[in-house]
């Protein structure tokens, strides 16, 4: 039978799941494990969670060193979780927001050797829903059956890594007149587990045979629509699209990876943390992110759906022009783009340029 979900379409029901509070099953030949999200994790299913096994809490190297527990992995940190420990004490683990409140929540018993792959998994998962990355995982020998009877998503840990990823489909392009010019026009791509959706924006009719001007912009709902003067993102977009314009040629990808990756509910997280007095990478880490967790990949993989091969790249930042070569895209020129610099966005400019190495 072929009616049924594939890999990367049963992470995308998993992922849905997760933001819901519903648990799902990671399964492998060895075993398999019941994974909740620590974000939306309720009492009852903690409570049957407990039923099934010893429940530990998977977070990242990063959250781990902020709560001073000891990862013993450079992947992921496994903290045991106390008889006595309801739904409020995992997710204050997981969540930064009254860390300067709450400071002292250890000490931690956190598991070294054995398994960890289901706790790595669990951490991916909750990171692509755009949840906290923290998930509460317990272990147990039956796996797809417990997923048949109690009606969860299984998902197999074989072939998982690359699943997370799925290949992007142009669903249609049509002409969209511009301010910055008036040859516009949109094409959209679909990835095929049917998550969120990419935009090409092409200014005239690019030469494919020659580099062309381009943008890769990440969205940023805060700064492309709402004008907020926190970051330079909506004055970089339009600065782009008017350069494009001036030129007659050029072509701005419109990722949707808000907050470097994270999605919106984290990125205001980290306004949160940013108003209590941390950096941008200060902010990301203690909610147990990386710096930057975009994928670029699916930049290259829409300019070479285009037809584009070699760019010219508006960008300030050189690790973008690194993964853009790695990815068979030729990077003829780095553009500087320089707009949006304001009083409320001083620190985090700084903080791009000395952690991040952006050119500002």
């Amino acid at each position: 039978m072929t009616l049924g979900p594939d890999i990367s379409e049963r992470i995308a029901r998993a992922r849905a799941d997760l933001r819901m509070g519903v648990p799902v099953v990671l399964a492998s030949e060895e075993g398999a494990a019941l994974v909740a999200a620590a974000e939306t994790l309720g009492a009852a299913r903690l409570s049957e969670m407990r039923a099934l096994g010893a429940p530990v809490l998977a977070v990242t190297p990063r959250r781990a060193e902020t709560l001073k527990a000891r990862p013993y992995s450079s992947e992921v940190a496994r903290i045991a979780v106390p008889e006595a420990a309801g739904p409020d004490w995992i997710a204050a683990l997981a969540d930064p927001s009254g860390d300067l409140m709450t400071p002292m929540k250890g000490p931690f018993e956190t598991l070294r050797g054995g398994e960890e792959r289901f706790a790595r998994a669990a951490v991916a998962l909750a990171k692509s829903a755009h949840l906290l990355p923290a998930a509460l995982v317990v272990e147990t020998r039956e796996g797809e059956a417990l997923a048949a009877r109690a009606g969860l998503t299984p998902v197999p840990l074989e072939g998982f890594e690359q699943a997370l990823r799925s290949p992007l489909a142009h669903v249609v392009g049509a002409r969209v007149p511009l301010a910055a010019s008036e040859a516009g026009r949109v094409s959209v791509f679909r990835p095929a587990d049917g998550g969120e959706e990419h935009y090409a924006v092409e200014i005239g009719r690019p030469d494919r045979q020659k580099p062309v001007l381009a943008r890769l912009h990440s969205a940023c709902f805060t700064g492309d629509v709402l004008g907020s003067l926190k970051c330079d993102c909506g004055p970089q977009l339009h600065a782009a699209l008017e350069a494009m314009g001036r030129e007659g040629a050029g072509v701005l990808l419109y990722l949707n990876q808000e907050g470097r990756g994270i999605g919106l509910a984290n990125k205001m997280r980290a306004y949160s943390l940013q108003d209590q007095g941390f950096d941008t990478v200060e902010a990301n880490h203690r909610l147990g992110f990386e710096d930057d967790e975009r994928d670029f990949r699916i930049g290259a993989d829409i300019l070479k759906a285009l037809g584009f091969g070699a760019v010219r790249l508006m960008t300030n930042n050189p690790k973008k022009v690194a993964m853009m070569q790695a990815q068979g895209i030729e990077v003829a020129e780095r553009v500087p783009l320089l707009a949006g610099h304001g009083e409320h966005n001083r620190a985090y400019l700084a903080t791009k340029a000395k952690k991040s190495g952006h050119l500002l």
